[in-house]
């Protein structure tokens, strides 16, 4: 396959909240995709999540049942990563971990064909960390999508040292093809948007931290103020907190600089489990009796 062929089968790995919304999206545009886990139990819940989504979209006219059936026929689901070996784009999509993603692009390389791009959908690791990995630095990049990824149409496409021009235009081929608008970055923590979103949000968490104002006015003040679709400690459960503690050491790590340091009250609420939206209680409490009580 030559460097110029549209990228039409695509691997996810990751079957999270992130690698379901790549994979519904990459559907949608006609791709084929396999999603890949080591368990059953995720991959289950990711065909849940998808059919959910999906049935939603057809529910509000986005797409006909004949569309939505097509594009959930399109999406397979294994625990073999060796099936991934036909893929001519694998996009990884699981924990915010060099060491576990290091490991497995090394497991990926040996399993694709030469061809094949590799990319991460990682918002802080340096791709040229992961890229070493592999005997492939010139077919690896990343890909760093939003959420909820089939409603944000930003993919911020990282541009390592060994990445190979080539593999930038298929790339933008590839988000184009599926909707995106892509904006190209060099490989540095953070890349465009957390570079720039991050110390927002911490200076948000300070000043709840420091009893300056509270939650909900900080928050309101954002979005009537700065027309924000939504304030800072919302977005931050939304990201979960668990997720944007490690984007922020990853990028004083990198640039040691105040703005990025998580507060000391990140570290508290995800060791006390309170991550956001996902686990029920972050800046907000998310329980059904919370949701139900606000006016």
């Amino acid at each position: 396959m030559s460097d110029h062929v549209s990228i039409e089968s695509v691997g996810v790995v990751g079957a999270g909240f992130m690698g379901s919304g790549i994979a519904e999206s990459s559907a949608r545009a006609g791709a084929r995709v396999l999603v890949y886990e080591p368990q059953q139990a995720p991959l289950d819940r990711s065909r849940e999540a998808i059919s959910t989504s999906v049935a939603k979209a057809v529910s509000k006219g986005k797409l006909s049942d004949d569309e939505g059936n097509a594009l959930l026929a399109r999406i397979d689901w294994t625990t073999d990563l060796g099936a991934l070996s036909a893929s001519t784009l694998v996009i990884e999509a699981v924990v915010e971990d060099e060491d576990v993603k290091r490991e497995l692009f090394g497991r990926l390389d040996a399993v694709l064909g030469p061809d094949a791009l590799l990319a991460s959908n990682t918002s802080s690791i340096p791709i040229a960390q992961l890229a070493a990995a592999t005997s492939r630095p010139d077919r690896v990049l990343g890909l760093h999508f939003f959420s909820p990824v089939p409603v944000m149409k930003l993919v911020e496409i990282v541009v390592a040292l060994d990445t190979s021009d080539a593999t930038v235009a298929r790339a933008q081929a590839f988000a184009t093809a599926i909707g995106k608008t892509a904006v190209r970055t060099k490989d540095r923590s953070g890349f465009i948007v957390n570079m720039l979103l991050v110390p927002y949000l911490m200076a948000a968490v300070r000043m709840y931290e420091e009893g300056f104002a509270s939650a909900e006015d900080i928050d309101v003040a954002m979005q009537l103020g700065a027309g924000h679709p939504m304030g800072p400690l919302t977005l931050a459960d939304f990201i979960g907190l668990d997720v944007l503690y490690a984007v922020c050491n990853s990028l004083y790590e990198e640039f040691k600089r105040d703005e990025y340091a998580p507060p000391p009250l990140m570290k508290r609420m995800v060791a006390a489990g309170r991550l956001g939206r996902k686990s029920g209680r972050g800046f907000y409490d998310y329980s059904p009796a919370a949701v139900a009580a606000r006016p």
